[in-house]
């Protein structure tokens, strides 16, 4: 979520070709004015819109907004009550026991109708449907036949290309993680005899805590500018070697790297 806000787009823009103090820019057709698609002017155009200020606002949303959906068992949508009940049912008196499996405490309604189909499937599909137009925008600017002068466009929907497959694994790698749980967890509402493999829960499970080691080593292994930066973390916090300096401005990746 926070990538829409946050991507490796924000403050790159291009140089613009210089084309001398009076020459107006020229149009495909050789028009004054030019192309409203210019690389420098979607950066601008993105930069204007997505200001530091409401990424962080965006951010600060997005985990306020994650942490009052996990914590809504805690006000109530748990099965305390049905616990209870049986507990009732049975003629014991006292507190009731509660044995400590997920399943037991966390309601299969909340984490089917709440969770996964409310905050996990609509935004899973979103983010598939908004990277196919990202795709298919920048094939097509790639696929346009441009003069010798207009190597820049070419260049830069290339790097773009590159970082938009980038966080499209991310977002597959999301959806390999998660999904198999929440299919599981639908099986178990909507067909409670069905028997689940102990040790397919058990995979699910993994692969939702393994998710969240996945993404810094694909953006290690895809963008040079994270992985200069965690090789200067772990120099500097865990082998207590001080990094040599990086220069801010690192030579740019080939698209097809």
């Amino acid at each position: 979520c926070t990538s829409l806000f946050t991507g490796p787009w924000m403050g790159r823009v291009p140089p613009l070709r210089d084309q001398g103090p009076s020459e107006p820019r020229r149009g495909p057709a050789g028009q004054p004015g030019g192309s409203s698609s210019h690389p420098a002017l979607l950066s601008l155009r993105y930069k204007t819109v997505v200001t530091p200020r409401r990424a962080a606002v965006a951010i600060a949303g997005c985990w306020i907004l994650s942490f009052v959906v996990g914590l809504t068992p805690m006000f109530g949508w748990n099965n305390l009550s049905e616990v209870e009940q049986a507990w009732a049912a049975n003629g014991s008196v006292g507190e009731p026991e509660i044995k400590c499996e997920f399943e037991k405490v966390i309601s299969m309604e909340y984490m089917v109708y709440f969770n996964f189909f409310v905050w996990v499937l609509p935004p899973l599909l979103l983010m598939v449907l908004i990277y196919l137009e990202v795709f298919y925008l920048i094939r097509k600017q790639l696929n346009k036949k441009v003069s010798a002068s207009s190597g820049d466009p070419q260049k830069y929907y290339g790097k773009e290309l590159k970082i938009a497959k980038s966080l499209a694994l991310i977002l597959f790698l999301f959806a390999l993680s998660w999904l198999p749980l929440h299919i599981l967890n639908c099986i178990t509402l909507f067909c409670p005899s069905c028997h689940k493999p102990s040790i397919l829960i058990y995979i699910a499970i993994f692969l939702t805590h393994g998710n969240s080691a996945m993404n810094p080593i694909v953006y290690a292994f895809r963008i040079q500018k994270f992985r200069v930066t965690f090789l200067k973390i772990w120099n500097d916090h865990f082998r207590c070697q001080p990094a040599p300096p990086v220069d801010e401005d690192l030579p740019e990746e080939r698209p097809d790297d």
